[in-house]
């Protein structure tokens, strides 16, 4: 039953004009600055949104619970935690709304299904907790039942988006490249300009040469930057990028990262991207990384 819903959600097309309108409004407000970056969790290393839904979550069950089986001393206190989950759902909107920004197609619109659910339990729990301050108690209570029923339904729709669409999940966790050295095969000469395409193993890699100036101050040529191509927020393909004082720019959503660390400097991306030994011997250059992680070490095999 739920598979059959989510597929009918995931298809259906007037969701997708509900969306769009939606992120003609909303883009302008989150940017591409330090809203941004804060909203989609550069700062936390990962998305913020899953972080930032157990505040609202925790309130609101916790409200309910007390409904169910703490009797009538309890009321104060659920009202308390139902306040409190209410005014947490705002940054929970927040992230969420940035992350979905950079979703399309099935994500899209399951994304807005998603919203849609979220902003429904908010509107119950909020009329709940009114009916509270009101000392209407057995209202209050079955909203916040209908509120807990949407709420759990919009976990459900938001553990799809992570777990099966993996929105949120960074896209380079089940891709490795050569953990031992192994020749790099370049699309074109490297450039300091520009990145340039390359393989190894199978993946795809994205090349940029040391600027000339750095190998003239020392006499010696400076290896070139090498990561992997498929940008860890979206998947992609940063060798169709650019490059952008000292990073490498996705053509997709604008995320930058250190040439030098793959580590994130502009957002939406939260994720560093991984990056390569590199060792030029004649005409040749060869790569290696070490693969701490089981998934992405095995993911060849």
């Amino acid at each position: 039953m739920f598979e059959a819903l989510i597929d009918r959600i995931e298809r259906e097309e007037r969701l997708s004009v509900v969306s769009e309108k939606l992120k003609a409004k909303l883009e302008p407000l989150v940017g591409h600055g330090v809203v941004r970056d804060v909203l989609t969790g550069r700062w936390l290393g990962h998305s913020a949104h899953p972080a930032v839904v157990v505040a609202p979550l925790a309130g609101w069950f916790g409200g309910t619970l007390l409904d169910v089986v703490g009797g009538p001393g309890s009321a104060s206190a659920a009202r308390r935690l139902i306040g409190v989950g209410t005014l947490a759902a705002m940054p929970a909107a927040m992230t969420g709304a940035a992350e979905w920004l950079t979703t399309d197609s099935a994500e899209e619109r399951v994304g807005t299904a998603h919203a849609a659910l979220a902003d429904g339990a908010t509107a119950m729990y909020a009329f709940s907790w009114l009916l509270r301050v009101r000392r209407h108690d057995r209202a209050a209570i079955t909203a916040a039942l209908i509120g807990a029923s949407l709420a759990g339904a919009t976990a459900f729709v938001g553990g799809h988006l992570s777990f099966r669409r993996g929105v949120g999940v960074t896209t380079v966790a089940f891709q490795s490249g050569p953990s031992d050295w192994a020749p790099l095969h370049f699309d074109a000469e490297p450039s300091a300009e520009h990145p340039v395409r390359a393989t190894a193993d199978g993946v795809v890699f994205v090349v940029v040469a040391a600027p000339p100036e750095s190998s003239a101050s020392t006499g010696v040529s400076r290896a070139p930057h090498v990561m992997e191509s498929r940008c860890s927020h979206r998947g992609g393909p940063l060798h169709e990028g650019s490059v952008v004082d000292g990073c490498v720019e996705c053509p997709w959503h604008g995320a930058r990262f250190d040439l030098d660390t793959g580590a994130v400097r502009r957002g939406p991306a939260a994720a560093p991207q991984p990056v390569y030994e590199v060792d030029v011997s004649g005409d040749e250059t060869m790569i290696r990384r070490e693969e701490l992680g089981g998934l992405r070490s095995n993911s060849t095999s």
